[in-house]
């Protein structure tokens, strides 16, 4: 998937890309709008926590930085003259484990409550009055998309990013 990222100059013009994205059979779940907070939405799809937030990269991010520190120990448990013998084909994978998940939900605690590099980018337009709309279409209708994003209103300038891949249920 591609996101597709523009700024809408208000409520109306989001509600006209909304329509014509369903039309193109863009799924409500692909389309995601930011708001300032106390703007009625009303129907339109909004962001959710894990576009709003940087949840996924910090999640990723702590789950490795974890697995490497229950790796390092577990290396050194083994490694330690004199301590507790254990089989390392057992201490390794289950402290890489343990520090993966550990690092995992410390990240996701941590990244929960830090803004996107993505939404900080048009934080200022948002808290002006601006949406913010991110769109997650396949490559191949990437062109297409842009093209009709254009047509809607000429003066946008969307560009594209690749968004983070969010965790498995």
């Amino acid at each position: 998937m591609r996101r597709l990222h523009f700024l809408v100059p208000d409520v109306p013009t989001a509600k006209l890309l909304v329509d014509r994205l369903r039309l193109a059979r863009i799924p409500d779940h692909d389309i995601h709008i930011i708001a300032r907070e106390g703007t009625p939405l009303e129907d339109l799809p909004e962001a959710g926590v894990t576009q709003r937030t940087d949840l996924v990269p910090a999640l990723e991010r702590g789950a490795a930085l974890g697995g490497a520190t229950g790796i390092l120990g577990g290396l050194l448990a083994v490694a330690v003259p004199g301590g507790a013998v254990v089989a390392a084909a057992t201490l390794l994978p289950a402290l890489a484990l343990g520090g993966s998940a550990a690092g995992a939900w410390i990240g996701a605690m941590v990244g929960v409550n830090m803004k996107s590099e993505q939404v900080k980018a048009y934080e200022t337009a948002i808290q002006s009055g601006q949406l913010l709309m991110l769109v997650d279409v396949p490559p191949e209708r990437a062109a297409e998309i842009e093209d009709l994003v254009r047509s809607a209103t000429p003066a946008m300038r969307p560009g594209w990013v690749e968004p983070p891949i969010p965790p498995l249920p």
